[in-house]
């Protein structure tokens, strides 16, 4: 929901938080012209508008790559961290720990994440940190002229680089085995269903891995290429339509659906996602169904998209070590320091 207010002799729409949608930008993108990351930065930028979220309330957290440079286009009025390669997921551990009032979102690359950094990505999955993790897939290492990254697909051959020998990584499938409570994958392409997974990620508790196959239009957009717009857009298969609503907002039917199941999954936040099936009855509750979705994708050579798996019953990191509602990084000395009546006691029974 969004007003219109005068803004210095004109007019400019704010939402339910009062800002408008400038407050969500950053910095002019240095990437390349029509590079896919640009497109998902803008909505991300959307889509934090449209949910109501104050930016301070976001902390950003990237590696290193193209992607990486990625949190500089959105935010600028949120905290970020640039950390080292492959070493985003320990930073935002450590920081969103530290304040779990905080949601993070990390932008990380294939490469940053799926060679380098594999170690940490599959352990943040599994310890179920609260956060966005976006992974801004393309198969190349741009920022280094283009090599082959660890999920470029087997046989591709791009200038200068040769034919690729070896199977790629599958980052929906990895973070499926760490036991990630939030698995989807999209395509930049396809700028709608973007923004609502990212709006679902954003209400999720606990790790939520969108994998977005995000075109590099200089080193890997050959129209063969797994990772190129043309490749993407013609082999994509959705498997539903999604909508997010809103927290507290009801769900109305105009009439009964005759074809397709919808289907209701619950977050956190009290928000839902509507799926309306365009496969056959799938279930991203169901892991087996899930991992028999991503198998049959792979021997296939299919881009399915959508909501791949979703658990909401799982603990955070921070809500398994009951912390207090106090952030750690609040503390003071007298809060953390036992009472001398206390250490009075305990050196008593010792001596």
């Amino acid at each position: 929901m969004t007003e219109t207010l005068p803004i210095a002799g004109a007019t400019a729409s704010v939402n339910l938080a009062g800002l408008s949608k400038n407050d969500y930008r950053g910095a002019p993108t240095t990437l390349c012209q029509g590079c896919g990351h640009n497109s998902i930065s803008n909505q991300i930028v959307g889509a934090l508008y449209e949910m109501n979220i104050v930016p301070e309330t976001i902390v950003k957290f990237s590696g290193i790559g193209c992607s990486s440079k990625s949190p500089t286009y959105f935010l600028n009025r949120s905290f970020g961290f640039n950390s080292l390669h492959g070493r985003m997921p320990a930073i935002a551990t450590g920081a969103l720990f530290g304040d779990h009032r905080l949601k993070g979102i990390g932008v990380s690359g294939d490469g940053d994440s799926a060679s380098i950094g594999m170690g940490q990505f599959k352990h943040i999955m599994r310890r179920n940190v609260n956060m966005l993790y976006i992974v801004e897939n393309n198969g190349v290492y741009g920022l280094t002229k283009g090599q082959f990254s660890a999920t470029a697909e087997k046989g591709l051959e791009l200038k200068k680089q040769g034919r690729n020998l070896y199977m790629p990584v599958d980052i929906c499938m990895e973070a499926f085995v760490s036991n990630a409570t939030f698995i989807a994958r999209s395509f930049a392409g396809n700028a709608k269903q973007v923004k609502e997974l990212l709006k679902a990620a954003l209400s999720h508790q606990g790790i939520a891995v969108l994998d977005i196959i995000s075109p590099c239009v200089t080193f890997n957009n050959q129209e063969n290429a797994f990772h190129s717009y043309s490749w993407g857009k013609d082999h994509e298969e959705p498997l539903h339509e999604i909508s997010y609503v809103a927290p507290r907002n009801e769900i109305v039917l105009e009439r009964e659906m005759e074809e397709g199941e919808v289907r209701e999954v619950a977050m956190h936040d009290g928000s839902v996602v509507v799926l309306k099936n365009l496969e056959k009855g799938y279930d991203p509750t169901n892991r087996y169904e899930a991992l028999r979705v991503m198998e049959e994708a792979q021997q296939n050579g299919w881009l399915v998209t959508g909501l791949l798996y979703v658990d909401t019953t799982k603990p955070t990191l921070t809500e398994m070590y009951n912390l207090v509602d106090t952030p750690l990084n609040r503390l003071t000395e007298a809060d953390l320091r036992p009472d001398r009546s206390m250490i009075d006691k305990v050196n008593a029974l010792m001596f």
